[in-house]
């Protein structure tokens, strides 16, 4: 029984039904948003006009189809793919190879006879011919007036190396699943950071106390003033606030440290700091007035906290200025600026 299931697992029918079935999975995954809030799929999936006729969001939270790569059935379907892989390695892979570094010298003519091609040679130039067979790149062996050759053996390996590399992605994608984690936060210039905000998690997941800080952050350009890279210098620090590692990242170059990956995903501004005529430094929150859009952000500076009045700030552009507006829209000029 043991053996028939063995088997059965090995076939290359059930490993091709079984990697559909993850492909479809992941097609869904792909298509539906994952890891949103649940007012994200009341909206894009009502249950008043279920998209498809049959998708709405109570069927998508009760399938696990907004966490499709953390669900328990598509672990058990890469469970059973690998057994799979492995079991077709084992039970069919290695044996053919073996049975294709035996040499099979054959001792009778019947023998030859029973092969789907034979030819029987008429020249007595036995040398010749094996000088042949080893320009054709075959592997010769020889035992007195008898000789085996094969070639190609290198092709019989190649479907084990695939099979363990498409099972170390599995693993890879299990433990990923299972104890990864993605966090995102914005950070300003010089202040530390925790992980904290986390958006996903595995089940098995451990978030460490990871404490870090932004040292500096700046932009390059083209010669046509476009954006060519963003960078971000990054510390780690110890519990005492000594630097143990460091760092700069660009998009695409991300930290590595104990195993977490610092990528920079986005940029933003947060806020303007003036001085007054007592040199005191005063700070004013920046909004981005088209969050889907490009990037415009302005804020409001009263000229008295009882009034109404005051001006607006508006920056469109990273090249050291705003422009002034007052209280009705009317331009009233442009001012340079220092970016910390």
């Amino acid at each position: 029984m043991k053996q028939k299931i063995f088997r059965l697992f090995a076939d290359l029918k059930f490993a091709i039904f079984t990697l559909l079935l993850i492909s479809s999975c992941s097609i869904i995954g792909t298509v539906i948003e994952q890891d949103q809030p649940i007012e994200v799929y009341k909206t894009n999936y009502p249950l008043s006009s279920p998209v498809f006729g049959f998708l709405s969001w109570d069927r998508i939270i009760f399938f696990g189809f907004d966490h499709v790569y953390k669900t328990w059935w598509f672990l058990l379907l890469i469970f059973l793919f690998g057994c799979s892989l492995l079991l077709c390695s084992f039970l069919q892979q290695l044996p053919s190879l073996k049975v294709a570094r035996r040499c099979q010298f054959f001792r009778t003519n019947n023998t030859f006879y029973k092969l789907n091609n034979y030819t029987i040679l008429t020249t007595s130039s036995f040398s010749k011919i094996l000088a042949c067979i080893k320009m054709e790149q075959y592997s010769i062996f020889q035992q007195k007036n008898l000789v085996y050759s094969y070639k190609g053996l290198i092709g019989r390996i190649a479907p084990i190396i695939v099979h363990f590399s498409m099972i170390l992605v599995l693993v890879g994608t299990v433990v990923g699943s299972l104890f990864g984690f993605n966090s995102q936060e914005t950070v300003p210039k010089t202040e530390n950071f925790h992980i904290q905000n986390v958006l996903t998690n595995g089940k098995l997941t451990i978030i460490p106390q990871t404490v870090g800080r932004v040292n500096d952050f700046w932009i390059t350009y083209t010669k046509t003033k476009t954006i060519s890279q963003f960078y971000s210098d990054i510390s780690i620090l110890n519990s005492k606030g000594n630097e143990i590692d460091r760092k700069t990242i660009s998009v695409n170059y991300p930290f590595i440290h104990d195993g977490i990956y610092y990528y920079q995903t986005d940029w933003n501004l947060i806020g303007l700091r003036f001085k007054n005529v007592n040199n005191q430094t005063i700070e004013y929150p920046l909004i981005n007035a088209f969050p889907n859009q490009e990037k415009i952000w302005l804020t409001w500076i009263s000229n008295n906290q009882f009034t109404q009045n005051g001006i607006i700030l508006l920056i469109d552009n990273l090249e050291g200025y705003c422009s002034i507006y007052n209280e009705t829209g009317e331009f009233l000029g442009n001012m340079d600026l220092v970016w910390k």
